[in-house]
This record gives C-alpha cells, structure tokens and sequence, in this order.
C-alpha cells in the first residue's frame, strides 16, 4: 500500500502542503472507499506530489481537470520526461494537460531516481543502459517499482478508470516507458513514444544491432504509437547514437508488432512531410504506428505539425498535434487517420506557407511562442 503527500499548488506560484491523508479522510476518499478513489470532487489544477515507493519519497506531479467530479471514472495518462529534465517540463514541453482539460482526464508527470547533468533536472535509471554522459547512477533507485506504485497512487487517490491508463514518454522517458513494458508490468493500455522508443537492450550480432529478445517480455499486447525525426541527431532513427540506443526507431517498431503477434506486411503511406506505418491484424486489438516527420529534430512535435483525423460518425474531421494524435490514438485503441489528402490548418494563416503533397500530415512553418518554462531539446534527452 502506498502513502502520499500532495502539495497543492496556487495560481500565483505559492505552495501550501497538506498531509494527503488527511485530505482525503475529510473527503470521503480514506478508509474502504479509498480502493476506487472515487468520491467527492477535488480542485483543479496542476499539484505536487509524493510517493512512497522502497522506503523512499518520490516526486511526481498531476493535473486534474475541470470536469473532475469524483464520481465518474476517469482515463489517466502518465508523461515520463526525458533526461536533464523534470515532470513541469515536461508537462510544459508535451501540453498533456491543456489535452487533458479539454478532454476530461487526468495527467500524471513521474521523476527520475537520478541526477541530471543540468543543475535541478532529473534522468530515469532505465534498467539495462549505461545513463547519458554527465548523469550519475550513484542515487539510482528502482524505477520499475515507482511507476508501479505511483499507478497504485493513482487508483487509490483519484476517480480512475484502471482499463483506461496510458502512458507516453520522450526522449529518456520513452526509454524507461518502453522498458517498463518490455519488463512484463502490464498497467498500461496503449503507450506512446517520442524520439524514445525502444524494444528491450541494444546488442550486436554478427556486425547488427538489434534488441535482446530476452529483455522484453511484455505483460500482453499493447497499442503502441510512436514520433520519430529524420534529423534527430540525439536518438537517430536509422540507428547509431549513444550506447543506451544503436538499433535504430523502424527497428523498433517491427519488434514492437511481432511482440503484438501482428500481420508480418507493414501498411506505409509516405509523403514529403510525413510517413505514416501501421501493422494491422494484431492480437487482442492492439496497434502498432510509426510517423516518421521528414524535418524533426529531437523535438516533441508541437503545433507547427498538424496530423489530419478522420470523422468519425458526427464528428468533424480535425487537425490536431502530436499530443492530441496520441490522445486519439488512446481514445480509440488505435484510431486511423485519412489517408494522403491532409492540409494544413494553422493558427495564423498569414504567416503560414505549408506543404501539404500527400502524407498524413501537414507541417506549418509559423511562429510558436516558445515555452520558457520547459527545458530546451537539448537538455531532454
């Protein structure tokens, strides 16, 4: 049984901590109810919070929605950041919490065990992989037993559904998330990767990196959804890179459908902008999808990447980031976009030139205003 303490934190930048059993003992949450989760209705907002997990208090922080009740059961998506990194930067880098609002879920953002090389930023100690130049495993603590507490955390505490957890992870994030799957705990429904998706530890054989058959032995299918670039020099899709990575991101993703026993024949629509690839025919209704984005770097693909949706009965077609792709993706167990017809549709349509030549998105080159708040691509890996 795990235990929390959840700092609540104000508007204006001030935090004011609780004890969170106390908290939820007035609310009706403690005692028999607490096994659910379910029952009064909790503030919105974005809040700290600790777990203990081996002895040890860990950090986290979530976000609760506008339409929290406490009485409906919510779907729950976990954000692992990447390495030099920490869960607010992460949340301000992949906006999980603006989809979540929207959408009516709950978000959970997990730190690292260690250290990163960027004073105040946090790496996963991913099981099998040496950590990035810089970072430390002196402090490394069992990561695998965390996320597995901090989902227990989360149906005690929260208004949950447990068939409609997720979870997506960048860069390192990504990294430790694949691994967590590989490693047979099976809490997640679907995943989804940015520049990080790996399928189990990188050896060589006979001159070939590939992933060690015996380090991922997944729970069950699961629906895998993952973002690569083409100019990511960090965590290269054809390959190479650090040690912790070597095989390349198609590599991976032909791992993940023949570990979800899909079809052996890859669907591929390829575009200037983006090649999409789906595997069908997989078991217990699980999918697997690669966007290979021709112009990303190591960046979470914001909203100058628009990804084309197709309606679904009636529901307009919509055009949404890599974020709400994921989320659709969740949603619908692996929904599928229109085919070679997308188009662009940006925020501010007179600084906008795009190129739309078939694929199955659009990128729009226009001004973003940057996130100051969230590390640099550089200091996420």
């Amino acid at each position: 049984m795990t235990t929390s303490t959840a700092l609540r934190r104000l508007r204006g930048g001030k935090s004011v901590g609780l004890l969170a059993t106390a908290i939820f003992s007035l609310l009706g949450l403690a005692g028999g109810a607490s096994a659910s989760g379910c029952g009064a209705a909790l503030p919105a907002g974005r809040n700290d919070l600790s777990i203990q997990s081996g002895g040890v208090e860990r950090s986290a922080v979530y976000f609760i929605p506008s339409a929290y009740d406490g009485k409906r059961k919510l779907p729950l998506v976990f954000d692992f950041h990447g390495s030099n990194s920490h869960p607010d930067g992460q949340m301000n880098r992949s906006h999980w919490d603006e989809v979540a609002e929207r959408e009516g879920f709950i978000v959970m953002a997990l730190q690292g065990s260690l250290d990163g090389s960027v004073p105040g930023t946090h790496a996963w100690n991913v099981p099998g992989v040496n950590p990035l130049p810089g970072v430390s495993r002196g402090n490394g603590l069992d990561e695998g037993d965390f996320i597995r507490d901090a989902v227990e955390t989360a149906k005690e505490t929260f208004c949950v559904d447990p068939a409609r957890i997720y979870a997506s992870g960048y860069s390192g994030g990504g990294r430790m998330l694949s691994q967590y799957v590989c490693d047979g705990h099976g809490d997640f429904a679907a995943a989804g990767f940015v520049m990080g998706l790996r399928a189990g530890y990188p050896e060589q054989e006979d001159g070939v990196w590939r992933p060690r058959k015996a380090s991922c032995q997944p729970a069950k299918p699961v629906s895998i959804i993952a973002f690569s670039g083409l100019k990511d020099h960090v965590n290269p899709f054809a390959g190479g890179g650090k040690a912790y990575w070597q095989y390349g991101g198609e590599v991976a993703v032909k791992r993940w459908a023949e570990l979800n026993g899909c079809d052996g024949r890859a669907l591929t629509d390829k575009g200037d902008t983006l090649t999409v690839t789906t595997y069908p025919g997989c078991r217990a209704g699980a999918s697997v999808m690669s966007y290979v984005i021709a112009d990303a770097t190591h960046d979470w693909p914001g909203k100058n990447i628009r990804f084309r949706l197709a309606s679904a009965g009636d529901e307009a077609i919509r055009e949404v980031d890599a974020t709400g792709r994921m989320w659709d993706f969740f949603r619908s167990a692996g929904g599928e976009l229109m085919a070679s017809s997308a188009k662009a549709t940006c925020t501010d349509t007179t600084t906008t030139a795009t190129n739309n030549k078939g694929g199955q998105g659009t990128a729009c080159r226009q001004p973003v205003q940057p996130d100051l708040s969230a590390p640099g691509a550089s200091e996420g890996l």
